[in-house]
């Protein structure tokens, strides 16, 4: 078994600050994540189609579900939970990452934004993937 280390423990910890904000926003303020996402005055998913509280709680729950697999990786002895987080934010993140590259709307901020925000996300998931320390022989 792979130990967990103060490292992995950040990483997931910064997973679970990124799927903390954006989920809880989308889940139970879904009107003000389509309005106002990602804050500091831009705005993402208004310019990308109409309003759908359905599929705007679909992805507040699904950030959710991430950061609760990333918090237990923070509290886990070993590194695979925190492996099979990173496995979870490089397959919804690479693909998140795709469309995004691949249908580019605003400003030259707000897409460079999407692309640097979403990129960073799925780099955090790759660098989970790791082992990141020695292997031990203790138990789970």
């Amino acid at each position: 078994m792979y130990t967990n280390t103060a490292l992995r423990r950040g990483l997931l910890a910064a997973t679970a600050i990124l799927g903390g904000y954006v989920g809880v926003w989308a889940e139970f303020f879904p009107a003000a994540f389509y309005s106002s996402f990602p804050g500091f005055g831009l705005h993402w998913i208004d310019i990308a189609g109409a309003f759908d509280e359905h599929l705007i709680r679909d992805v507040g729950s699904m950030y959710l579900a991430l950061t609760a697999v990333s918090i237990a990786g923070v509290v886990a002895r070993t590194a695979t939970v925190g492996r099979v987080a990173g496995l979870g934010w490089v397959v919804f993140g690479v693909f998140h990452f795709g469309f995004h590259v691949t249908h580019l709307v605003g400003s030259t901020l707000d897409e460079v934004g999407a692309v640097v925000s979403l990129g960073v996300s799925a780099l955090l998931g790759v660098a989970l993937l790791f082992p990141l320390a020695p292997r031990t022989d203790h138990a789970t």
